[in-house]
């Protein structure tokens, strides 16, 4: 018997419903990019989505500093390399067709809750975007961004946490709401930035 009450308690916090996740631990909105999606739950404190990829600690892919970013747009992950031969895996969002690149940059600027001012090659493909769009929950920068080099190229949060692990974007790197604030967090103005294909 009370193994059976164990396991329905395990099954309750592994399904709570998407209204009690915004409630516990995100009542604003501002980590899931302000969706109410029934395919979001919380588990030990963490929200995180039916379906999504979950960051996870791996083996550090190749031999960089800890502190480097490595972007594998073919695998659609993002390494954060740390001590130890360790790295942070994340799951991402990549350049679709025609938007894909590669090279070696930096971390240039960091920001919370970032506005958009779609670049005039973007409103030039799709002229139905705002001209600008102040930071917040509908923001399709999301939570955070790190700006890298001289590009107009990001990593970045979304507010459609379906896209994460598509080719989607015009070149930026999207992240989870939580994931791309925890990337935030570990990351320095300066970081390396190695973009592979």
């Amino acid at each position: 018997m009370l193994l059976r009450v164990a396991a329905a308690s395990v099954a309750l916090l592994c399904a709570t419903p998407a209204a009690r996740a915004q409630y516990m631990g995100d009542s604003d909105g501002r980590y899931s990019g302000g969706q109410l999606n029934t395919k979001r739950y919380e588990f030990l404190g963490g929200m995180s989505y039916v379906g999504s990829i979950r960051r996870q600690t791996v083996a550090a892919p190749g031999n960089y500093a800890p502190g480097t970013i490595i972007v594998n747009t073919t695998e659609r992950r993002l390494y954060l390399v740390q001590d130890g031969g360790t790295a942070l895996k994340y799951g991402i969002g990549v350049g679709r067709v025609g938007f894909t690149w590669a090279g070696t940059t930096s971390v240039v600027a960091k920001k919370e809750w970032p506005d958009w001012t779609p670049p005039s090659q973007m409103l030039k493909r799709r002229p139905d975007l705002p001209r600008f769009m102040k930071g917040g929950p509908e923001n399709p920068l999301g939570a955070r961004a790190m700006y890298l080099g001289s590009s107009l190229y990001r990593i970045h949060g979304s507010n459609e946490p379906e896209t994460i692990g598509q080719a989607v974007s015009s070149g930026c790197f999207r992240l989870l709401n939580d994931d791309v604030i925890d990337l935030y967090s570990r990351v320095r103005v300066g970081a390396k930035v190695v973009v592979m294909r």
